[in-house]
């Protein structure tokens, strides 16, 4: 039987009593026949709830961590949630990002799920059984405490529970009545179209190819990301429904918190506890840092899957990319927490900057290994065999590898002007607050790390790095193309080098591994 593969996307900002809660609902889903992954965007205040996402990552297979923390805050009390057009557009951008890794990893179906919710284990078995396009599971809230519970569907406009007349006009009275036959009508198990919904939605691919996403319909005036979503759809010619046969619980205020045993006890829930597992000592920890640029169709994929066994977390800095870079990094990634940095333009031509902006947000905060690398290098099979030695120790901070320029998969190149494997250059460093960086101010060729990381105790490594970047003719085409560009004088290079990049002929040296 062909499994349906499903993505589970939650953007997640959430205390963590609640946190635990939704993580173990999910854990509980019955998903025979199917193959799930996990996709949370992390915008959590309280690390606490960043640690239960991890916990969770460590647990269950093919989950995916973004942390995508923002200075914009968003408040809940016990009254109400307090939301403004920031956070609205903010979680809008989070869940289109959840639909273009749905659309790019080609999953039959997206689960778009808040992280206030809990399910019925029965509840993707049910959506998908209802064979809708885009399908929401009901729930139920009091939105002001002690007022009667409304779904969180409706059936036009921003919400509203009766349809206007074709005239325009509509009685107080008729509109209650239609109100009260809506309301009834969602309390009956059964399948019903909708004119909005959201918060617990399913998503078929067929509806995320068709263009459904959450960004704001300029020309519109409702408020809220799942009203342009709803909107977009039906135009899209894309009905709305939803479900009623097995309610989700909302945990809206912390009243909420005495209902969840109650629901969990009815819902026969298998697991009861969410494992919490040992983590390292914070200077134990290993953060991968990376610049990357349109890196689909190179050697993303596999430079990930090299490293990933031993890595902790990740820093990624996106220099404008237009491909699907980053939705690699999500894939290949999964289970290690990532923070993406975007930048809207590239800032490659002036290098200096863009490696200050990569060690600041690699350092800032941490103080574990940072593991700096571009994404066409990694280290040969033997370095997993003595990591855990290189950073288990107290004494040495910054290790140095020697770096092989290869020309093609199989041979490096070794000549008078690639000569880079007799030097050993910095990769991981652990780095505290007292380290004072000063850089080459060149805006080329100026290092992956500061010009004076060397002050840190060193140590030489014998294990080695494989650089592909010179590997393909039309790599090396493109470089030479951007050398010349960037650096036209030769001030920062050297000109020779530039022009053997052309070589039809190098002298080059077969690779073994050690």
């Amino acid at each position: 039987m062909i499994n349906t593969k499903i993505l589970i996307g939650s953007p997640i900002n959430q205390e963590p009593v609640i946190l635990k809660e939704f993580l173990l609902s999910l854990a509980n889903l019955k998903t025979d026949t199917m193959e799930i992954h996990y996709y949370f965007i992390d915008d959590n205040q309280d690390e606490e709830s960043s640690r239960l996402l991890r916990h969770f990552a460590k647990w269950k297979n093919n989950v995916a961590i973004l942390s995508a923390k923002e200075d914009s805050i968003y408040i809940r009390t016990d009254l109400t949630h307090f939301w403004n057009d920031t956070l609205i557009w903010k979680v809008a951008r989070f869940k289109d990002m959840l639909i273009e890794q749905a659309k790019f990893e080609a999953f039959d179906y997206l689960f778009l799920i808040d992280s206030d919710l809990l399910l019925h284990p029965d509840t993707l078995h049910t959506l998908i059984a209802a064979n809708k396009e885009i399908v929401s599971e009901v729930f139920w809230t009091a939105w002001q405490e002690g007022t009667i519970p409304y779904p969180q569907v409706w059936l036009t406009d921003e919400y509203t529970h009766w349809r206007q007349a074709d005239d325009g006009v509509i009685t107080d009275e008729e509109k209650q009545v239609q109100t009260e036959a809506f309301i009834q009508q969602l309390q009956t198990p059964g399948v019903y179209e909708v004119g909005g919904l959201g918060a617990c939605t399913l998503i078929s691919r067929k509806a995320l190819l068709a263009g459904v996403h959450f960004s704001k319909i300029k020309n519109l005036s409702f408020w809220g990301e799942d009203r342009h979503f709803c909107v977009r759809a039906v135009a899209l010619g894309l009905d709305l429904h939803v479900d009623t046969h097995l309610p989700a619980y909302h945990i809206y205020r912390s009243s909420d918190l005495k209902g969840i045993p109650t629901f969990k006890e009815k819902c026969q829930y298998v697991h009861s506890e969410l494992p919490i597992y040992p983590e390292k000592a914070e200077n134990h920890q290993i953060r991968l840092s990376m610049i990357v640029k349109n890196e689909e169709g190179r050697y993303l994929q596999t430079m990930l899957k090299k490293v990933k066994p031993f890595i902790d977390e990740a820093v990624i800095i996106d220099d404008a990319s237009t491909d699907q870079t980053i939705s690699i990094f999500l894939q290949e990634l999964k289970g290690v927490p990532i923070k993406l940095v975007k930048n809207a333009s590239s800032q490659f031509a002036n290098e200096v900057e863009l490696r200050k902006q990569q060690w600041l947000e690699a350092t800032n905060g941490f103080l574990g290994w940072v593991l700096n690398l571009d994404a066409d290098e990694w280290f040969e099979e033997s370095f997993i065999d003595y990591i855990d030695d290189f950073v288990k120790q107290d004494t040495i901070d910054l290790y140095c590898f020697r770096l092989y320029d290869m020309w093609d998969e199989d041979h490096y190149r070794e000549d008078e002007y690639w000569q880079a494997h007799f030097l050993y250059r910095p990769f991981l460093a652990r780095v505290d607050s007292t380290f004072q960086p000063v850089w080459k101010e060149t805006p080329q060729h100026c290092g992956r790390f500061p010009e004076n990381i060397f002050q840190l105790t060193h140590s030489l490594s014998t294990i080695r790095v494989k650089h592909l970047g010179w590997a393909k003719e039309k790599d090396r085409l493109e470089k030479y193309e951007r050398y010349k560009l960037l650096d036209p004088n030769s001030l920062y290079g050297n000109e020779k080098q530039y022009e053997s990049i052309l070589d039809k002929n190098p002298r080059v040296m077969r690779w073994e591994e050690t």
